[in-house]
């Protein structure tokens, strides 16, 4: 799956889950305070994530994740290690 198909996979589900703009969705804008993201909007996050991707995420792995391309590029990273 190429980076540009995560991306557009990712921020539709980000804009219909958490009633967002498209605009919002900036790469290199803050995840959780664009997303207003509590501990409980991260489970529904990995959730959307595993289901729409088919991957298993654990909580270390939001650990360094602070933009909307550090989830892009976190997600890219577990397809390619399944691949």
């Amino acid at each position: 799956m190429s980076r540009d198909e995560i991306i557009d996979i990712t921020n539709t589900f980000l804009i219909e889950e958490f009633e967002v703009e498209y605009e919002v969705i900036q790469p290199d804008a803050d995840l959780k305070t664009s997303l207003d993201l509590d501990s409980l909007d991260y489970v529904d996050l990995v959730v959307l994530i595993e289901s729409n991707f088919g991957i298993k995420l654990e909580s270390k792995d939001f650990t360094d994740i602070r933009t909307f391309n550090d989830l892009y590029d976190l997600i890219g990273g577990k397809l390619h290690a399944i691949a």
